[in-house]
C-alpha cells in the first residue's frame, strides 16, 4: 500500500470503491482530482486550512481535532463499514504511518486471492 493514500482523516483510499472499481479509478484522496467523486473534491477536510499548514499533513495535528466533520465521518464509517478514522489516526499518530500501512495490508487482504477487500462492500472485488 502506497502512504500517499492514506487521506488526512485517516481514511486509507485503497480499500475505498472509488479506487477499487475496474473504469475511473479514484487515485485517492491526496492525488489529482480526475475520476474522483464530486464529495471528495470538495471535502472540507481534504481543504482544511489547519492540515494545509500541519507537518504531517493529518488531522490528529489539527487544533480543533476531532472536529464535527471528522466525527461525523467517523460515526457514518464505523456504523455502516465497521472501520474507525480516528481510531486510524490515532494509530498513525503513535506508531507512524509505515506500522499502520502494514498492519492494513495485513487487516485488508483477501483470504481467497490476495487483492484488497473493499471497505464499503466488505469482500474483494477481483475474486467476490
Amino acid at each position: 500500500m502506497n502512504p500517499a493514500m492514506i487521506a488526512p482523516c485517516g481514511m486509507n483510499c485503497e480499500l475505498c470503491l472509488a479506487h477499487l472499481r475496474d473504469k475511473n479509478v479514484c487515485k485517492g484522496c491526496l492525488l489529482d482530482d480526475n475520476n474522483k467523486p464530486r464529495h471528495c473534491i470538495a471535502c472540507s477536510i481534504k481543504n482544511c486550512e489547519h492540515i494545509a499548514k500541519s507537518k504531517s499533513g493529518m488531522c490528529y495535528e489539527c487544533p480543533k481535532y476531532p472536529c464535527r466533520r471528522l466525527k461525523q465521518l467517523d460515526k457514518r464509517y464505523r456504523t455502516k463499514y465497521n472501520m474507525s478514522m480516528i481510531d486510524n489516526l490515532e494509530f498513525i499518530k503513535e506508531f507512524g504511518l509505515g506500522k499502520f500501512i502494514s498492519k492494513e495490508e495485513e487487516k485488508w487482504a483477501c483470504n481467497n486471492c490476495g487483492g484488497v477487500i473493499c471497505v464499503h462492500r466488505g469482500y474483494c472485488l477481483s475474486c467476490n
